[in-house]
């Protein structure tokens, strides 16, 4: 088995040289899935995973805009459209500097199996640009996507492709991006997720990746025989996901000793409760502040200047910034001092050894694909809205959330138990990839 796994590493990795993190999406999913492609008759000999991992399609193109001192810059666009056995493409678009083809191809390969989780009917895409949405004014900001849309308005569509959010693109730049759209094709459709509940959005939609992970941990922990009241959270992050993760946690009585951003992270012994979230998100929403501006308001928390929460003891931690944020010696140390459970908020945050030290330890661990699905969930909630022109009430979306993220997780104990444990990680990529291999078989070889 370890011959089979290992050639075809080497036959993707000769295709797709210098793209480490797609690699490492890949690496993840092979090991568990390979295994079980084996065993089936009916998969095996057929290269599914090999045509899962091939895009249906990237698109890379020139944003060129111009800035509020008149001058030109020119930026990288991409949309990858990874894989339609089940639906039309959907995932987000991501604005950040570090944005290039092997990132958001991993997160394209992702969504196959997040989206497939869903068990709504979406294929998998991703796509953004390595423009900095930091430290430009709202009219750069609008500029930007203006141009940006342009272009990637001939690839996307209501019935072919439809893009979200990310990191770097929240309501102000889904409203400039959908402007563009419905001014260049002159209609009004939902093309886009994440968009205002005023023009077409959906109620729950910003909360939904923080709440689904708090609903999936929960799951996680009621097949325990346990539950969130008077557990200690460590979560990393102070962003959309990491807020409202915050604030479910709060309600179903854990405790929130951290966040953080790029500078470092706060530490409040006494615990983040809602009063104390609001303000945060009042740092981070309107005056785009630093975590550590928290102390001055509460003096009595701690901040701990380039470093990460995995240092604090708790039981529960809940990874919500960035891909490879959790490494093996902060799995160690959460090991250390007694986590129990893992639960990815993020894409990707836990490192290959992070992982292999969590499954070694028996540690419950839910990998992103599984435990952050909520927020595609409810963008597929929202394109059904949209086909409706009708809109759910608050408490309907976020009891079809509820059950979403219960069905991921039955679909995970499906798939992923062992002797004594269950195992989230094989569960989630075997459960999310037989819906899509099905699909492509009886599609045939396209």
């Amino acid at each position: 088995m370890d011959k089979i796994i290992k050639q075809f590493l080497a036959e993707v990795n000769q295709r797709n040289q210098n793209e480490p993190e797609f690699m490492q999406a890949v690496t993840e999913v092979a090991e568990t899935v390979i295994p079980y492609i084996v065993k089936k008759d009916i998969y095996y000999g057929q290269n599914i995973l090999l045509r899962m991992v091939e895009p249906e399609r990237v698109v890379s193109f020139r944003v060129a805009w111009i800035n509020d001192k008149e001058e030109i810059e020119v930026n990288r666009g991409y949309r990858i459209e990874m894989n339609s056995a089940i639906g039309p493409y959907k995932g987000g678009l991501r604005f950040h500097p570090s944005v290039n083809l092997s990132i958001l191809k991993f997160l394209a390969f992702e969504q196959i199996f997040k989206n497939s989780l869903t068990t709504l009917p979406m294929g998998g895409g991703k796509g953004g640009s390595d423009f900095d949405p930091k430290g430009k004014t709202d009219t750069e900001v609008m500029r930007f996507c203006q141009s940006f849309m342009t272009e990637l308005f001939r690839h996307i569509g209501p019935n072919r492709d439809i893009p979200a959010g990310d990191i770097g693109v929240g309501s102000r730049e889904i409203g400039y991006l959908f402007g563009q759209y419905k001014r260049l094709k002159n209609e009004f459709t939902g093309v886009l997720t994440g968009k205002g509940i005023s023009w077409g959005g959906s109620l729950i939609r910003p909360e939904a990746t923080g709440y689904g992970v708090v609903y999936f941990i929960q799951k996680m922990l009621e097949h325990q025989g346990e539950g969130f009241k008077g557990k200690k959270v460590v979560i990393s992050g102070s962003g959309n996901v990491a807020q409202y993760a915050a604030e479910k946690v709060i309600q179903l009585g854990g405790t929130v000793l951290t966040l953080s951003d790029s500078s470092g992270y706060i530490y409040d012994k006494a615990g983040i409760d809602q009063e104390k979230l609001s303000h945060i998100m009042e740092l981070k929403n309107k005056r785009r502040a630093r975590v550590n501006v928290y102390l001055k308001k509460y003096p009595k928390a701690e901040f701990f200047q380039n470093s990460k929460p995995w240092e604090v003891a708790c039981d529960i931690a809940i990874p919500c910034a960035t891909q490879n944020e959790l490494e093996e010696k902060d799995a160690d140390l959460l090991i250390k001092n007694n986590c129990r459970c893992v639960g990815e908020g993020a894409n990707m945050p836990s490192s290959p050894g992070a992982i292999n030290r969590f499954t070694m330890h028996k540690i419950l661990y839910a990998p992103g694909k599984a435990s952050n699905a909520g927020g595609v969930a409810v963008s597929g909630l929202e394109m059904a809205q949209n086909s409706l022109r009708y809109n759910w009430t608050r408490e309907e979306v976020d009891d079809k959330l509820k059950s979403i993220m219960g069905d991921i997780h039955q679909s995970c104990l499906d798939y992923g138990k062992e002797k004594n444990y269950v195992n989230y990680v094989k569960g989630a990529n075997i459960a999310g990839f037989v819906k899509v291999a099905d699909a492509m078989l009886a599609q045939g070889v396209v």
